[in-house]
């Protein structure tokens, strides 16, 4: 059984989302699991901070984006998820490489969702996890 109200491939979410910060920072959309939402981004200069770890920050955006983008998959179309509320525990510092994000909900409410996103690095170690609350608005 899938929770998703919103069918899409991984191309269809990212071509839907040319020209926003996933381009910047080359977010990808790897699978549309049937409880999960997967995705990459690379550890390069545009994700670095000053001393050439993965910035936080970017560890967040990247955890917002799968998070959000799972929340509206499982809302009606009359319907989107707007974040209130993230945070982030940053467990390993990674210097290169792809960082793999994978978000799993936790709560699915009529008027808000909990996602947590775990991002971990290319030998499977944990680099940092999220949760993410949304709010739910009906249009």
């Amino acid at each position: 059984m899938t929770l998703w109200q919103r069918p899409a491939t991984a191309d269809d979410i990212n071509q839907a989302h040319t020209g926003t910060i996933m381009d910047v920072l080359d977010i990808k959309i790897t699978a549309v699991e049937d409880e999960a939402l997967v995705g990459t981004m690379p550890v390069d200069h545009r994700t670095h901070q000053p001393m050439g770890y993965l910035h936080g920050g970017a560890s967040v955006v990247l955890a917002e984006t799968l998070g959000s983008v799972a929340a509206n998959l499982t809302l009606a179309s009359n319907q989107a998820a707007m974040g209130l509320e993230i945070n982030a525990n940053h467990i390993k510092g990674v210097k290169s490489g792809l960082v793999t994000g994978r978000a799993v909900p936790l709560h699915r409410g009529r008027s808000t969702q909990v996602w947590e996103i775990r991002l971990t690095d290319e030998t499977g170690d944990l680099v940092c996890i999220s949760r993410l609350t949304v709010a739910i608005k009906t249009f």
